[in-house]
């Protein structure tokens, strides 16, 4: 075992993950030799019609075999049909063992368990959002969850930590040749920024679609020079999926006055004046906290650079109305979002390579001047849980949480101080995320605790005198003051779920449920 600079006790090697590198600290670990890629191929004017007849086909053609590694992404969220389209195809083809790479699993992915159990899925390498993330808590997977940053999980594929064997695409838009589009088509889910990293670095790239045109595409936003085959199904998921409960604003009275002090501490901060640019969570109290600095910039008559991120309404009107210049948007939200990308000029797609990728020659995440981000839990040294409930169910991915809070010039943190009669203000969180010297804020409706380390925006804070300080001992005491003493999780000794931090060391690690 290791001490991590976290504080967290990690084995040398964990079973199913290999030797494991402790975190050493957000910006100690750096990249060393070139970068991996895939082979190359070349079809000359042999092949100008990619389409194949099924998925199994297409599966056929990659040349898939048990024990390799598929990915996916997540731009149609809760509305996705492929990832279960196509690992119900490989059950059907006597494919074992894989490895699933996605950008994140779902509750409509629950129909994966069945895949899991059989022996189809060997391991999953992604956020596993709900009753995939309660199986693996419960100890129904064979080797340990691997949890990555959206700016982690690129940073993997690039230099050689994950190799995609064959990826597919959901593509709400293709033409015969493999160019394709998020933009149009009844499936249409905005951005696909998050499968352009698996377009450029897997074996074989094989796109589905639900809307295929002719050549050449529309708006293209993966080109046909990354892709190997296309598959035309009837449906490739309900875009209505793409929202859901995280990303509407929040209306209780509760949660809105801790956006309100949120929305205050960027106010207060030197980075509000022209030329901001922010982010915010997809939580409600985040896009909440986003639309009181909206109120802000029309008063004071500032323009901000630019919003990113997962955009959101709210994001698009701010550029419509001209308080952004621009939206770098690398997963469209809602319905909204949607539609802009694909009319509005200086509503932009980015890769989760150009968004957040802590090992390229320079990520969006460090040209943010403030983000707003949610928690499941955070302790007296400002380390953040996301990923596990308090009953340490591992129910969450990371999402852009550490990127975006080690990128930024002002991390705040948003979260009720209870949720029920369950503190969310702690002594230690039950699982280390985002670790506590990037975060510079916490807000909660009894007051904001400001990083000690933090001096110049502790000040800056006291010049509104509406703005309520408090320290995060104050917080703990007072939650823990309303609830009681806690019963601690019990667990198991093994590992089911590996916490990578965006360097790809591991910040810590969740361990299995004891049966009740």
């Amino acid at each position: 075992m290791a001490v991590n600079a976290a504080g967290r006790n990690i084995p040398n090697n964990i079973p199913g993950y290999g030797d494991v590198l402790p975190f050493r600290g957000h910006t100690k670990r750096l990249p060393k030799g070139n970068r991996f890629g895939k082979k190359n191929r070349a079809t000359f004017n042999t092949r100008t019609d990619k389409t194949l007849p099924n998925l199994k086909a297409a599966i056929k053609a990659s040349g898939l075999q048990s024990g390799m590694t598929i990915s996916f992404h997540h731009h149609l969220r809760n509305g996705d049909y492929v990832v279960n389209m196509v690992l119900d195809a490989c059950y059907e083809l006597g494919i074992k063992e894989l490895v699933v790479f996605p950008t994140a699993l779902f509750g409509v992915h629950k129909h994966l368990t069945k895949h899991i159990q059989k022996g189809v899925i060997k391991q999953i390498q992604g956020s596993v959002n709900g009753p995939i993330g309660q199986l693996a808590s419960e100890g129904g997977m064979e080797l340990p969850v691997v949890l990555r940053s959206h700016g982690g999980r690129p940073r993997a594929v690039m230099s050689g930590d994950v190799h995609i064997d064959v990826a597919f695409i959901a593509a709400p838009t293709a033409d015969r040749y493999g160019n394709l589009s998020g933009a149009h088509g009844e499936s249409a889910c905005g951005a696909l920024g998050y499968a352009h990293t698996d377009a450029d670095y897997a074996e074989c790239v094989v796109a589905v679609t639900d809307n295929l045109v002719n050549y050449p595409a529309l708006d293209i936003q993966i080109p046909q020079t990354q892709v190997d085959y296309v598959v035309e199904v009837e449906k490739i998921g309900d875009p209505a999926g793409i929202v859901s409960g995280t990303t509407r604003v929040t209306r209780d009275p509760m949660r809105l006055l801790i956006a309100r002090y949120a929305a205050r501490l960027i106010e207060a901060s030197p980075y509000f004046k022209e030329g901001i640019s922010f982010q915010t969570g997809a939580g409600g109290i985040s896009l909440a906290a986003a639309a009181y600095v909206r109120d802000a910039m029309r008063e004071r008559g500032i323009k901000g650079s630019f919003g990113l991120g997962g955009i959101t309404s709210f994001f698009v009107d701010m550029l419509e109305e001209g308080l952004f210049e621009q939206l770098l948007d690398v997963q469209s939200f809602d319905l909204a979002a949607v539609e802009s990308i694909s009319r509005n000029a200086r509503h932009v797609e980015i890769s989760a390579d150009w968004y957040a990728n802590p090992w390229n020659a320079g990520c969006t995440v460090n040209m943010l001047d403030a983000v707003v981000l949610g928690a499941t839990e955070v302790d007296r040294k400002f380390n953040v849980n996301v990923n596990t409930e308090a009953d340490g169910a591992l129910l969450h991915g990371i999402g852009g949480h550490q990127d975006t809070a080690s990128g930024a010039k002002l991390t705040i943190i948003t979260t009720p101080l209870l949720r029920g009669r369950i503190p969310s203000v702690v002594d230690s969180v039950y699982t280390v995320t985002t670790p506590g010297e990037v975060v510079d804020a916490v807000v909660t409706e009894f007051g904001i605790a400001i990083n000690p380390n933090r001096k110049d925006l502790i000040e800056a804070a006291k010049s509104d005198p509406e703005i309520p300080l408090v320290t995060i001992d104050d917080l703990v005491e007072k939650a823990q003051k309303l609830t009681g003493p806690m019963a601690p999780v019990e667990v198991e000794d093994r590992i089911i779920g590996v916490i990578e931090y965006r360097d790809g060391s591991v910040i810590d690690v969740v361990r299995q449920l004891k049966k009740k």
